[in-house]
């Protein structure tokens, strides 16, 4: 008879006593101990088991399961006696920074030190146990939420000197979702008051702590070196890259072909392989997302599981952030969980939203990554999006630089169920004034200015804000900004038209050009423009400049050689100035 899943449990200890559905992945502590790296930092895609893997560690490790083998019994570790003597033989602070998603500095490190309180108060038998002189017995009774930062910072440096000189063994530190307090402090606006704060903490419980055996981390982002890992020297940086530990996050082909015919889905192979195959880590290929895959089992049948959720790709709430934040702005407009990525696809440049639409249509494409990007240059470097969605499991590897260093990548959707997500995402953005576009559309086709500049304005009022479009014209590139919205409105004419964006035609680039499949129907050819004080005296000026660049580049070329007459090829200026918008 099939096991029950148990849909959520992160307990490894609550898994194994109940016979819960569990993918034997205790080879990732028989790998880790054997590597005997001393810092490992492990970054994954949300839902991909980091958790329960780092639970199984303290389950295996930790004083506090001695005797506890039979958790192992059958398992692949178990089956070397040689670590059966390891079992239940070290003293483990385990803690974990899932929850720490406050709005300010202050309430982070009382988030933080409130850990530190209650894995001190674990260890309060030390107080008795004679090992700690009355100075130390003072500092342990100090750690309070509202301990000065001096404190907190080698709280944890601390608590491992006392576990070594209780137990005789030196400590193991295991830390879960290591980033997701950086993702807030990011968001809203104290990310150098925590970067700080962390960069001692890290220093102390990982650098300078003599006291450590080893450690683990765990998140889905790398930060920066430079930001709080700048002086680990000893850190063991694996992420979705990286050839070590390939499939011990995520369930294996192999594997799930086992579980679908152990829960009589074996027909199902070539389906469930379809949506939800795809993730790569290092050279190991055919990785599927574990949250899917027991959904899938659990309610037996195929569908998005895996929804746009992630807390490292969402904003909530409307405190107050840096007002030129891609985040800030997220925040202020959509409080929905479904957020940071969507916005900073919608809020991209039109080459950007190419690119996904190349994406959607199957296509691969190749950009510089750099696996250290994440948070702090999503809003300067174009190609972070793609680093944060590489890291986050939206996209995978399909080539690689030969060094795998300062190389161009080829990337893809992962699999079909992220294809449907995005769809989606897409979906909601527009879907939303479904009606209205269409008639936008319906009007461009008629010629009808008037309500095409009369809904253009209504929609820029509503959705742009004034940081969306920049200050100035030099500012933030706002045309590429306008030119990536204007494309999202026409993309329901795709059925009948091509739509190409910064192409070469006659002497120059276009902005937008539509094609009918249909040539006896007409072309548009679209220029977009933001008004200059210092070149056009009003909107209208910077219309007829539009045009103009339309007409003397030449821009009607391409759309001539290909056999639609000039006369079937319209022109349009788009004009904007902030959220004023003409077009003619």
């Amino acid at each position: 008879m099939a096991q029950t899943i148990s849909i959520g449990a992160q307990s490894f200890e609550f898994i194994r006593e109940k016979n819960c559905f569990l993918v034997d992945k205790t080879g990732l502590i028989r790998e880790w101990w054997e590597n005997a790296d001393a810092v490992t930092l492990i970054t994954r895609p949300r839902r991909f088991g980091k958790t329960l893997n780092l639970d199984m560690l303290n389950c295996f490790f930790s004083t506090k399961y001695e005797g506890r083998g039979d958790l192992f019994e059958g398992l692949s570790v178990w089956k070397d006696e040689a670590y059966h003597k390891l079992q239940g033989s070290y003293p483990v602070i385990s803690l974990s920074f899932a929850n720490i998603k406050d709005t300010s500095f202050t309430e982070v490190k009382k988030g933080l030190c409130q850990i530190i309180r209650m894995l001190y108060n674990e260890y309060d038998f030390l107080l008795d146990s004679g090992i700690l002189n009355e100075d130390e017995k003072q500092q342990f009774q100090s750690v309070s939420v509202d301990m000065e930062e001096y404190l907190a910072v080698s709280a944890l440096n601390r608590l491992s000197n006392y576990l070594m000189r209780y137990y005789g063994r030196k400590v193991i530190i295991l830390l879960d979702e290591y980033d997701t307090p950086m993702q807030e402090a990011y968001v809203h606006g104290f990310w150098e008051e925590l970067v700080r704060f962390f960069r001692k903490l890290f220093h102390a419980a990982f650098k300078t702590n003599p006291y450590l055996e080893r450690a683990m981390l765990t998140g889905i982002t790398r930060v920066s070196k430079e930001s709080i890992f700048s002086d680990l020297n000893n850190l063991e940086v694996v992420t979705s890259t990286s050839e070590k530990y390939a499939d011990c996050f995520g369930f294996t082909e192999e594997e799930v072909f086992g579980a679908l015919d152990e829960f009589g889905m074996g027909d199902k192979k070539e389906e469930v392989k379809q949506w939800y195959d795809g993730f790569c880590f290092g050279s190991q290929r055919d990785i599927y997302n574990p949250w899917s895959i027991t959904n899938c089992l659990d309610k037996r049948k195929i569908g998005i599981y895996w929804a746009l959720e992630d807390y490292h790709l969402r904003v909530a709430g409307s405190r107050q952030m840096p007002a030129s934040s891609h985040l800030a702005r997220c925040s202020r407009e959509n409080t929905s969980s479904n957020s940071l990525v969507s916005k900073l696809i919608r809020e991209g440049n039109a080459e950007l939203k190419m690119d996904m639409e190349a994406l959607l249509d199957k296509a691969i494409i190749e950009t510089a990554i750099d696996e250290e990007i994440v948070f702090n240059q999503l809003d300067d470097n174009d190609t972070a999006i793609w680093s944060l969605l590489l890291a986050s499991g939206y996209l995978k590897v399909e080539y690689a630089p030969e060094y795998g260093v300062g190389g161009i990548y080829g990337l893809s959707l992962t699999n079909y169920e992220v294809e449907r997500m995005f769809r989606r995402m897409i979906q909601d953005w527009f879907g939303k004034s479904a009606a209205k576009y269409n008639d936008f559309v319906k009007a461009l086709f008629l010629n009808d200015l008037r309500y095409m500049n009369r809904f253009m304005n209504q929609m820029t009022g509503a959705v742009f804000s004034y940081f969306d479009t920049g200050k100035q014209p030099s500012e933030q590139e706002p045309e590429r900004f306008y030119h990536g919205f204007v494309l999202g409105l026409i993309a329901d004419s795709k059925i009948d038209y091509v739509i190409t964006s910064n192409r070469e035609s006659g002497f120059g680039r276009y902005d937008v050009v539509m094609e009918p499949r249909d040539k006896t129907k007409d072309a548009y050819v679209f220029e977009f423009k933001v008004y200059d004080p210092d070149q056009e005296k009003t909107l209208e000026d910077t219309v007829e400049s539009a045009k103009a660049q339309i007409e003397e580049k030449a821009y009607d070329a391409a759309l001539m050689a290909r056999g639609i007459p000039g006369e079937r090829i319209r022109h349009y200026g788009f004009a904007f100035a902030g959220k004023q918008v003409l077009i003619g």
